[in-house]
């Protein structure tokens, strides 16, 4: 486990931004002139999707992915300038939050600055032509981490960026080495100390089908030995078959209870309803009322709290990865009261270090504890805005709402659920 992982991570709002969509102009500029926004919201960190310069070989789209990197060293021009950038973190950083930078280490585009310099550090095919190892990845070739020069420069340029930015979300962190990882994380200390690092691991049939076809992918728990904080899709395809009808809100609750034996007492997960590879929230959750408690449960969750760009507004259209495709910021509700009301019960110590359980009730209604000592903080969340009371382990008396507004009230050991959210802290019940 990365041992110096600090729980109080836990406590901690990321809001994820792609530059190019963010904004009409899709500058760093334009973002900076949004920072107050974001962080009136609750954000501590924010996360850029990748911000280097984009390969013309095998482009998707118009413009091209932004995960299909040209050269890691430089800034896309389409955003800005270096000096652009350095200003966007220094603005960040004078509001108190972190920044983060996407990392792209498995692959670069056909026609990168290190295919053209370095050819030899990039997979081979069957048939010796450079590639890719998985799905439909065609705008990009892979790297061949079995190349020790290959590391050292990917180092040199993690502490390059590390001397602006407060550390790094790692693309498909999986498929690349775990010596990697450990030994970039120790040099990067020495530039960054308390880097942050963020894994995108993999669903389990990726991990278990790449396997399966020999590659080397790690597992979670392999990846908590380098990283801070992992990806939650070892449980999010039950999320959504219960969403789609095809599971159980029961199998849901019992795969984030596994979570609680399976991992370091310390991990750290990243709880999402959307990212920029997933359906929108609000897509996938058309009844407000649904949605307020889904939203809630997000960040009462035990681990970090991720926003993605325009969730604030309800929006339902997934941008574009490949093209110019910008955040509709008129598009729904606007929720930013409802979410910064929820960061600031996500600073409660209790949900940075205390025991976590997870059930799931009759009438598709989520309950949910986290405990330590002789306190405790009960949710309630009614997925599908069902009223029925609700038995709590809890002293009788009133509480203050903290995902809501006004006091609830524990009458007999229960609390009458109206289908809003209920967040409360009370004394933990004798067993």
């Amino acid at each position: 486990m990365a041992v110096t992982t600090s729980k109080t991570l836990r406590n901690q709002v990321l809001y994820s931004v792609y530059v190019r969509n963010h904004t009409a102009e899709g500058t760093f500029e334009a973002l900076r002139r949004d920072l107050g926004r974001v962080k009136a919201l609750g954000a501590d960190i924010i996360w850029l999707l990748p911000i280097h310069p984009i390969g013309a070989g095998a482009r998707k789209g118009t413009l091209g992915s932004p995960y299909a990197i040209s050269d890691y060293r430089a800034v896309n021009p389409e955003l800005g300038t270096l000096e652009d950038f350095r200003r966007l973190v220094e603005d960040i950083h004078g509001l108190g939050m972190k920044c983060i930078i996407d990392v792209v280490y498995n692959h670069t585009s056909p026609d990168s600055w290190l295919m053209r310099n370095h050819p030899d550090w990039f997979y081979r095919g069957p048939e010796g032509r450079p590639g890719n190892r998985f799905g439909d990845w065609t705008d990009v070739v892979d790297l061949d981490y079995a190349k020790p020069a290959l590391w050292d420069y990917q180092i040199e340029t993690l502490k390059y960026w590390a001397s602006m930015v407060d550390g790094f979300r790692c693309d498909v962190a999986p498929v690349v080495p775990l010596a990697f990882w450990l030994r970039a994380r120790e040099e990067v200390e020495a530039v960054r100390p308390g880097c942050l690092w963020l894994a995108e691991s993999v669903e389990p049939d990726f991990v278990a089908g790449g396997r399966a076809d020999g590659h080397a992918i790690l597992s979670d728990s392999e990846i908590y030995q380098a990283f801070d904080i992992s990806y939650e899709y070892d449980v999010f395809q039950c999320f959504q078959d219960y969403l789609e009808g095809k599971g159980s809100l029961r199998a849901y609750a019992e795969a984030l209870n596994r979570q609680e034996y399976t991992y370091p007492e310390n991990y750290v997960k990243l709880r999402f309803l959307e990212n920029h590879d997933r359906l929108r929230a609000a897509f996938l959750i058309p009844d407000g009322k649904s949605l307020a408690n889904w939203t809630a449960f997000l960040y009462f969750q035990k681990g970090m709290t991720l926003l993605y760009g325009g969730q604030e507004r309800s929006c339902v259209h997934l941008p574009s990865l490949f093209d110019k495709d910008s955040v509709d910021w008129t598009s729904g509700p606007d929720r930013g009261e409802e979410l910064r009301r929820l960061s600031r019960m996500k600073k409660h110590p209790l949900l940075a270090d205390g025991a976590y359980h997870v059930r799931a009730l009759a009438g598709d209604i989520l309950q949910a504890v986290h405990w330590a000592g002789g306190r405790q903080l009960t949710g309630v969340f009614s997925v599908r805005g069902t009223r029925a009371p609700v038995a709590v382990d809890a002293p009788d008396g009133r509480y203050p709402n903290l995902a809501g507004e006004g006091e609830i009230e524990v009458k007999f050991g229960r609390v009458r659920c109206q289908g809003d959210p209920i967040v409360f802290e009370a004394a933990r019940m004798a067993r």
